[in-house]
């Protein structure tokens, strides 16, 4: 199995009400050397997190225990600039399994589907609910329900219906990669290579 697999989640939300959030910032490009998926959390949004003398900054958002859970909460256009898949990598490692926003760059969303981070992606009027319920009481809780694709902030009920392609929902529900996908159909795969079309 590549991750967890993923179906309801009920987590208290990290706000990071930025715009255009971009990959060298939720992992600088001097921290890209390694080729596993291990250890990037901690160095996740690290020019943001630390000082140049490594200690962490009183005033950034990660270190400010009031925050916490599984869901991180980004302005619009969350995850532009380069490709690189090690920021989602960063994100999944550092403990986070969705990420909310009003858009997603398209290759920041489709690396964050392939490793078993869901991007939800609301409107823009949802997503200020969601900053102002954290605001709020930073203990809000929120629930994830990828079977019911809805995302609801617990303590109003205010609910919102959200977009998934259904190749990747499944792959989340089963915790597969593309890879653990056609090991699960081998048997199909095998049988229809085995039928004659002549």
């Amino acid at each position: 199995m590549a991750y967890d697999k993923f179906s309801v989640l009920k987590s208290t939300a990290v706000p990071m009400p930025m715009e255009n959030i971009d990959t060298d910032q939720i992992i600088p490009a001097r921290f890209l050397k390694a080729t596993e998926r291990k250890g990037f959390g901690d160095n996740l949004f690290r020019d943001w997190r630390y000082n140049a003398d490594n200690t962490p900054k009183k005033d950034f958002v990660l270190n400010n225990p009031i925050y916490s859970g599984k869901i991180l909460v980004g302005g619009k256009n969350f995850g532009s600039g380069s490709s690189r898949e090690h920021a989602a990598w960063a994100i999944y490692d550092y403990g986070f399994r969705c990420v909310v926003s009003s858009f997603f760059a398209d290759i920041f969303k489709n690396n964050s589907l392939n490793i078993g981070i869901l991007p939800v992606q609301v409107s823009p009027e949802f997503l200020q609910a969601v900053f102002t319920a954290i605001e709020a009481n930073p203990a809000t809780e929120f629930e994830v329900h990828l079977p019911n694709q809805t995302f609801t902030i617990l303590s109003t009920g205010e609910k919102y219906s959200f977009e998934i392609n259904a190749y990747k929902k499944h792959n989340l529900l089963n915790g597969f990669d593309d890879i653990d996908y056609l090991q699960s159909i081998k048997p199909a795969i095998q049988a229809f290579s085995e039928k004659s079309f002549y």
